[in-house]
């Protein structure tokens, strides 16, 4: 099985680096396959704890190499509850990668662990028919603190559904749960890395370099 590693993180930084000096990023060092896969951005500014800047990724496999060169410029420009990352804002990132595995069909809406699975879900809005669906990937529930009803009442939110939730609508949602590995790198590990395996530190368009 493919997990979540170092190398697929420093290929999102080289990736993002990049973009900002319009150049192309150094090929990855690890194994193509197709695995669903997220990319995840937060800041933290004088030791506080971090805070999200921008999470986007597929529940489809794709491609690895491919997946996290789009989607870690996806997220960190185009996630549309938060403004572009600025290349000014880089010395303070920690990107976190996500491969998804072990799909399964929950039996019921409590059919999962806090901390182990991340979910799925899909219903059909009583308001206006609308067809709705959501994910949050395992690490949410624990990291907000928030019981397995809380967590699908914030997932119903986030699909868009605005009315009064009820055990009825919760006992409506179909379920899928999901497990993944991650793997997480501040910005000066990423620099670290980069000097140690290729001799010199990134040079970034607008960015002091770190020494």
């Amino acid at each position: 099985m493919v997990s979540a590693n170092r190398e697929m993180a420093v290929y999102c930084f080289d990736t993002l680096v990049a973009h900002y000096n319009s150049d192309q990023a150094p090929p990855p060092s690890f194994d193509e396959g197709e695995h669903p896969l997220f990319v995840t951005w937060k800041k933290a500014i004088n030791g506080a704890e971090p805070r999200l800047r921008g999470c986007i990724g597929t529940l489809e496999a794709r491609d690895l190499i491919n997946g996290f060169r789009d989607y870690a410029l996806t997220s960190a420009l185009r996630d549309r509850r938060f403004s572009p990352i600025q290349a000014k804002e880089l010395p303070f990132l920690e990107c976190t990668v996500s491969v998804l595995t072990n799909y399964e069909s929950a039996l019921h809406y409590l059919d999962w662990e806090v901390g182990k699975h991340g979910l799925i879900i899909e219903f059909t809005d009583p308001d206006n028919n609308i067809r709705r669906s959501g994910t949050y990937l395992p690490e949410v529930a624990a990291h907000e603190g928030w019981t397995k009803i809380e967590t699908i009442d914030s997932l119903m939110r986030k699909a868009g559904y605005n009315g009064h939730i009820t055990e009825a609508h919760r006992k409506r949602l179909n379920i899928t749960r999901y497990q993944s590995t991650l793997y997480t790198m501040h910005f000066n590990e990423y620099v670290s890395y980069v000097k140690t395996t290729r001799g010199a530190p990134p040079i970034i368009v607008g960015v002091k370099p770190t020494h």
